[in-house]
C-alpha cells in the first residue's frame, strides 16, 4: 500500500478552506456581527421585541457559522504542526493520531463546503418550518412531534435560534401540527431538503396489542421574507380570528385572547401563532409567516413547479422521501439520495447533518440534469 500523502491532502483542504471563505464572505460576517453588536447592546432593543428576536437570533446564527469556520481553519493549522513534530520526533503514535485527526477534518470541510452548492435565490434566508401530521392516527401526532424536536435538537447542535409560533396540539399525545422560524443563515437552503413526507415504521406505543404501525408526518419549508421582498396583501384578503393559546391538556397558558389566527381568503393558506403575549405581536409574527408562504407560491406558480420552494405533500403512502424504521430492524432511509444511517435516535436527537448534506447534492445532481435535458 501506498503512503499516505499528507502534504498533499492537507494543501487541498487548505484549498477548499479558502473557496469557502470567500463564498461564505467572512469579512462581510465579522462586520455584520460587529454591527448587529452594538444593536444588540442598544438599551431600547427590547422596545420592539420582534425585531429584538430577529437581531439576536441573526446574531447568533452568523455567529456559530463564523466559530465553525475559524474553529476548522484552527485545527487545520495546527494538524499542519502535529505531522511536522510526529515526524521529527519519529513519534508512530503521534502519526496515528494525526492521520486520525485528518479524516475528522475531511469530513468537517465536505460539511462545510456543502454551504458552498447553495446558490439559489432564497437560499441565503432564514427558514419558516411548517410540520403536519398525517396519515396514522395519534402514532402520527406523536411523530410529528418528534420531527419538531429533531429539528431544533438539529438547531441547537449549531448554536441556531429557533423562534416556536404555534403549535397545535393532538388530543391523546403529539401534534397536529407546529410552524416555527429557524433563525440562521442559509437555514432556508439547508433545511429546503427536508420538504415532503417522512415515514414512521414502529412497534405503536398507543396499541394495548403491540402491533407494529406505520405513521406519516408531512414537513414545509418556505424562506423567511425581507423587507425589500414585494409582497403586498390586500386587508380584505385577510381574515383576522383570535383566540385564547393552550398547551397540552388544554392547559391554559394566557388568560386573553391574545392568539392570532390569519386566513388568506384567496388561497386558503391559515396562519396561526400565539408565542407572544399580546395580540399585536402575535398578528406582526402571524403576518411574516403569511407573506413567505404567500412568496413560495408566487415564485412556484411562476416557476411552473409548485415543489421548488414548498413540497406539496399529502403525508401518506406514495410520495415519502424518508423513512425511519424502528421495527424490525434499526435504520433511516431517504428514499432520493439512498443515504441511510443504523442509528434512528441519534437522528431523532438531531444529527442530520448526513442527510442534509446528501440531499443537497442530489438536488444540485438533478437541477444539473434538468438544465442538460432541456
Amino acid at each position: 500500500m501506498a503512503a499516505r500523502d499528507f502534504e498533499s491532502e492537507i494543501k487541498q483542504l487548505q484549498a477548499t478552506m479558502q473557496t469557502i471563505e470567500k463564498v461564505l464572505d467572512v469579512p462581510g460576517m465579522r462586520a455584520e456581527i460587529a454591527d448587529l453588536g452594538q444593536q444588540v447592546a442598544a438599551p431600547d432593543l427590547w422596545d420592539d421585541q420582534a425585531n429584538a428576536q430577529r437581531v439576536t437570533g441573526r446574531l447568533s446564527g452568523l455567529q456559530g457559522e463564523l466559530d465553525r469556520f475559524t474553529s476548522l481553519q484552527g485545527r487545520l493549522d495546527d494538524l499542519e504542526l502535529m505531522l511536522e513534530m510526529a515526524r521529527e520526533e519519529e513519534d508512530a503514535s503521534a502519526l496515528t493520531d494525526s492521520e486520525a485527526e485528518l479524516d475528522r477534518i475531511h469530513k468537517l470541510v465536505e460539511q462545510l463546503e456543502v454551504r458552498t452548492l447553495l446558490s439559489g435565490e432564497y437560499d441565503a434566508r432564514e427558514a419558516i418550518v411548517t410540520i403536519r401530521s398525517g396519515a396514522g392516527g395519534v402514532d402520527a401526532a406523536d411523530f410529528a412531534e418528534m420531527l419538531m424536536r429533531m429539528y431544533t435538537r438539529w438547531a441547537e447542535r449549531n448554536k441556531y435560534s429557533v423562534e416556536v409560533f404555534d403549535v397545535s396540539y393532538a388530543e391523546e399525545a403529539g401534534i397536529k401540527s407546529a410552524e416555527f422560524a429557524v433563525h440562521a443563515p442559509y437555514a432556508y437552503g439547508t433545511l429546503s431538503v427536508e420538504a415532503g413526507t417522512h415515514r414512521l415504521v414502529r412497534i405503536s406505543p398507543f396499541d394495548n396489542q403491540g402491533r407494529r404501525q406505520t405513521s406519516f408526518a408531512a414537513v414545509e419549508v418556505v424562506p423567511q421574507l425581507e423587507q425589500t421582498d414585494e409582497i403586498e396583501i390586500d386587508e380584505n384578503d385577510v381574515r383576522t380570528d383570535v383566540f385564547r393559546s393552550g398547551g397540552p391538556g388544554g392547559q391554559s397558558v394566557n388568560t386573553t385572547d391574545s392568539a392570532v389566527r390569519l386566513t388568506h381568503i384567496p388561497t386558503g393558506i391559515v396562519v396561526s401563532c400565539q408565542n407572544e403575549k399580546s395580540q399585536l405581536q402575535n398578528k406582526a409574527s402571524a403576518m411574516v409567516v403569511l407573506k413567505a408562504k404567500l412568496l413560495a407560491r408566487k415564485k412556484a406558480e411562476e416557476a411552473a413547479l409548485k415543489k421548488d420552494l414548498k413540497g406539496d405533500v399529502a403525508a401518506s403512502w406514495g410520495d415519502q422521501m424518508r423513512s425511519y424504521v424502528l421495527n424490525p430492524y434499526q435504520m433511516v432511509k431517504d428514499l432520493r439520495t439512498e443515504y441511510e444511517v443504523g442509528n434512528p435516535q441519534a437522528v431523532f436527537d438531531g444529527e442530520i447533518d448526513g442527510f442534509l448534506e446528501a440531499g443537497i447534492r442530489w438536488r444540485m445532481g438533478a437541477d444539473a440534469r434538468a438544465k442538460a435535458e432541456a
